[in-house]
């Protein structure tokens, strides 16, 4: 029987497995909200705190008796998880608007108010995220900005790692890799060349907080662009050049992105497009590491982008990530017949838009099991639901799905 990182290192250079490989939070969207994760352990008689991953999308850290119950073969690595476990400072307790006890992270700000909380930066200065009273995570407020004026001088990406970071990450990696069996993904620094996404730190983002202005400049004033991403990537390379010396060897792959290009029906970016401008400043990110470390490369991007995907394993992304089989265009025969062999897919494995929250325990089942026998074979397949398991899906439906898998 193959341990699960030896499970992973199979599924992800294409060869066949004991079993599929399965994710549930092992980078921020392919996680579970704390709301289906309290009930889920409710359901099946936990009855730990439910700690937040990430207040933004109020992500739940998934417990080690949840990752044996379903087998679950990776763990997440990045710098806020990397700093708590360092700190081991105290989570902080609170109540969420429908009645959750939860924890939060360690020195996570919020100004509560009757109608709405607010994450606060350190110093206590209001961000831009904000849950109203019946939401379920922190909206950002402030995306894409319809007033002021963009300007390419005040993208400044993350270039450098602090000492201190670097130790985190290599503490907690190391502790991962040396006292567990699993697969660990890292993630952190990485890109965002259209703008649609929260995963990667605003810093990073090249659009400034305005896509759909960014979207224009990329017809319009392509030198402008191009140099904005050079940027990017310039100081992504510097910080991946740190997170190889510290991270390198217990990794299995980093996340190069969180780049959300399609819709439920299309792709948003004409496909040549995003292969004039966008694809080699991926590609160059790949390059540096496929012949620097020993990391796979991760990409997330959501919705139809099945004529995107030819150009995405031309740069040289290894692995794709949610692979949302709902969309137009993403049929999953279709994408393992053409794709299958060339690029890996991570996701795919249930609906949560339609199937997860709202079928039958016995039609999630039957669902997860045509999704898996159309991707497994050959390997190239880590079996995840398409993006984070979100608030109301029915715990049955969950036990379901995993059990399915197995």
């Amino acid at each position: 029987m193959m341990t699960s990182r030896e499970r992973i290192t199979e599924a992800i250079n294409f060869r066949r497995t004991d079993r599929v490989p399965i994710d549930l939070g092992g980078m921020k969207a392919s996680g579970i909200t704390a709301d289906a994760y309290t009930h889920l352990k409710e359901y099946l008689g936990l009855k730990s705190e439910t700690r937040i991953q990430d207040p933004r999308f109020m992500l739940a850290v998934v417990e080690e008796e949840i990752r044996k119950r379903f087998r679950v073969d990776v763990l997440p690595l990045d710098l806020d998880s990397a700093l708590w476990w360092a700190k081991k400072e105290a989570w902080i307790p609170k109540k969420l608007f429908n009645g959750q006890n939860v924890l939060f992270p360690p020195r996570t700000k919020i100004k509560e108010e009757p109608d709405a909380w607010t994450l606060l930066n350190p110093d206590g200065s209001p961000t831009s995220y904000r849950m109203p009273r019946g939401g379920f995570y922190f909206d950002d407020t402030s995306f894409d900005k319809e007033t002021g004026e963009f300007n390419p001088k005040n993208f400044d990406p993350i270039n450098t790692i602090s000492d201190e970071n670097l130790r985190a990450l290599a503490d907690y990696g190391k502790h991962l890799y040396q006292n567990t069996d699993y697969a660990v993904l890292g993630w952190d620094f990485g890109v965002c060349f259209l703008g649609l996404s929260l995963i990667t730190a605003k810093r990073n983002v090249v659009t400034l907080g305005r896509p759909t202005e960014w979207m224009t400049m990329l017809l319009t004033e392509k030198e402008t662009c191009h140099e904005m991403m050079d940027r990017a990537v310039e100081a992504f390379i510097s910080c991946l050049k740190l997170i190889n010396e510290a991270v390198g060897d217990y990794c299995f792959a980093w996340g190069i992105a969180a780049d959300d290009s399609g819709t439920q029906r299309r792709e948003f970016i004409n496909p040549d497009l995003w292969a004039e401008m966008v694809k080699p400043h991926y590609q160059k990110i790949c390059d540096w590491i496929h012949q620097h470390t020993k990391m796979k490369t991760f990409f997330h991007c959501c919705g139809s982008i099945y004529h995107l995907i030819p150009h995405l394993i031309e740069a040289g992304v290894d692995i794709l990530n949610p692979v949302q089989t709902s969309a137009a265009n993403m049929d999953p025969a279709r994408l393992k017949k053409e794709f299958g062999d060339k690029i890996v897919f991570w996701g795919g494995g249930c609906d949560t838009q339609q199937i997860l929250p709202h079928a039958t325990a016995e039609e999630v089942r039957r669902h997860v099991k045509e999704q898996t026998t159309i991707f497994a074979p050959g390997g190239g397949y880590v079996f995840n639901q398409i993006h984070n398991i979100q608030h109301g899906v029915p715990p049955e439906n969950i036990v379901a799905m995993f059990d399915a898998v197995l």
